[in-house]
């Protein structure tokens, strides 16, 4: 079969299976929600940095984008679906790369969207504090933020597909974004810079001083989300449905 019929079809499923939608919506939700009161509290700190803090809602957000790609894929591990989708499209590397960019693409546009609404929502609450804000870090802020979702999604996919389980997927993932990156790579020191979460945070400041950048760290979260990815298609391959 064809790749872009195969495409159509795994879009279907991403549309009319009600959690996924859902998943997006609260992505967006939770990240603007926070932006109001983030730059509320934020304004009054002399040091505090205007473009993370208007998309600081990507922090408790991502959890959304996280789970946004477990279940996409976990899915397909319910009452034989797998099975099903196999017969209808042998080709289980060509099924792969259309439900992985099935799910890229709404993650990636509602990122944006998320992270354009973020930012006008923090700036109309920080007036002129946020003058400092140039209109390249603002761009280059909502485009990371869009592409960060993004990866975070593809790398909770790819570990699914290893896993075969979204319970399991978050029982990892959640912990890690919000206890060890936090709590154990304040430890570590630099190591923690190269977490695939920490790493793609850079983007979202307007000033970083680290061992990466805003690009770098974007290209790390990039490999480590490619690395789950292989991990996916070599399981999907080699494993029975």
């Amino acid at each position: 079969m064809a790749f872009t019929p195969v495409l159509h079809a795994e879009w279907l499923k991403i549309r009319t299976l009600r959690s996924l939608p859902g998943a997006l919506l609260a992505l967006f939700a939770v990240t603007t929600a926070f932006a109001a009161p983030a730059a509320a509290e934020g304004s009054s700190d002399p040091e505090f940095d205007p473009l993370f803090t208007s998309l600081s809602g990507v922090l408790p957000g991502q959890i959304a984008a996280v789970s946004f790609g477990a279940m996409a894929v976990s899915s397909e591990y319910h009452g034989g679906a797998l099975r099903l989708t196999l017969a209808a499209v042998p080709q289980r590397g060509r099924w792969f790369a259309a439900k992985m960019t099935a799910l890229a693409v709404p993650a990636l546009l509602v990122g944006l969207v998320t992270a354009l609404a973020a930012l006008a929502v923090a700036r109309a609450g920080l007036g002129s504090a946020a003058s400092g804000l140039t209109t390249a870090q603002q761009v280059r802020g909502v485009l990371g933020c869009g592409v960060y979702l993004m990866l975070m999604a593809l790398f909770a996919a790819g570990l699914t597909a290893v896993l075969r389980s979204a319970v399991a997927t978050l029982s990892v993932l959640i912990p890690f974004i919000l206890v060890v990156s936090f709590v154990v790579g304040d430890a570590v020191g630099t190591v923690a810079d190269y977490f695939p979460d920490k790493a793609g945070q850079v983007v979202l400041h307007q000033s970083y001083d680290g061992t990466l950048g805003p690009w770098s760290g974007l290209t790390v979260t990039a490999l480590w989300t490619a690395a789950a990815l292989l991990a996916g298609v070599w399981s999907v391959r080699r494993r029975d449905a």
